[in-house]
């Protein structure tokens, strides 16, 4: 279980987060939807601190509290090892093989032996069917290969909680479907997941809820049938009817 309470954040006295409140279970895919500058990215990036909160906390599974108005250099460390994110842009290492890149974490925060990273990085590399790959080098990887190496990267840390910003928006359109498929499996496996995308057909296939946000607050969730085809609150239908207007 995740539990977040009252989690703000201003930028500039712009209001961007105002006050949310949100209940994940474990195994849970959350899919976070809503218009550009809605907060769906910094609602991702406050949770791993990568933006300070101004204000809010956060609970994993009941043995874990930070105050982000207070939270300490140990727990911002411990909350990374915890909450691992992929990016948009891959944010590998170019001098790093893909091997390299994934056990990068995992002997540096987890302080694990290069045999043991080594076959840890190896399991997850193969998991997202890259393990012919593991001694190329960034620059001889197509973004979906790239995409998928950071995707094991973060799966590698065993995290309880993964985050995914935009994953394939970075992407050319026959590389999207090979990222895609990897964070299905993971999914389906059982990985907790918060996941920001502007790619519909793949938010209904992987999230088991969708949260509608606009202007830093939720304003309607539910499962993907409720939220794309039962809207009840008029901002979301008036965003997927703009939304079928211009992509469908």
């Amino acid at each position: 279980m995740i539990s977040i309470r009252h989690l703000s954040k201003t930028f500039s006295g712009q209001t961007v987060l105002n006050d949310l409140n949100l209940e994940i279970e474990k195994g849970e895919v959350i899919a976070l939807v809503g218009a550009s500058g809605a907060g769906k990215s910094t609602f991702l990036r406050s949770l791993n601190y990568l933006e300070q909160p101004d204000s809010g906390e956060l609970t994993l599974d009941g043995d874990f509290t930070v105050d982000f108005a207070t939270i300490s250099q140990d727990d911002i460390l411990t909350l990374r090892r915890k909450l691992s994110m992929v990016f948009q842009q891959f944010n590998l290492f170019s001098r790093r093989t893909a091997l390299e890149n994934v056990k990068e974490g995992l002997k540096v925060v987890k302080h694990l032996s290069d045999d043991e990273a080594t076959k840890i990085a190896r399991n997850e590399l193969a998991k997202v069917g890259l393990a012919d790959r593991e001694n190329h080098y960034p620059r001889h990887l197509s973004g979906g290969q790239k995409q998928r190496v950071a995707l094991a990267r973060a799966l590698a840390m065993k995290p309880e909680v993964l985050l995914l910003d935009e994953p394939t928006s970075a992407l050319d359109p026959e590389l999207v479907g090979e990222v895609e498929a990897s964070i299905v499996r993971s999914a389906r496996a059982g990985q907790t997941m918060i996941l920001v995308s502007h790619d519909m057909s793949f938010v209904r296939q992987v999230s088991d809820r969708v949260l509608f946000l606009d202007k830093g607050h939720i304003i309607e969730e539910g499962t993907p049938d409720e939220i794309f085809n039962h809207p009840k609150n008029e901002r979301t239908k008036e965003f997927f009817a703009s939304y079928k207007k211009t992509f469908i």
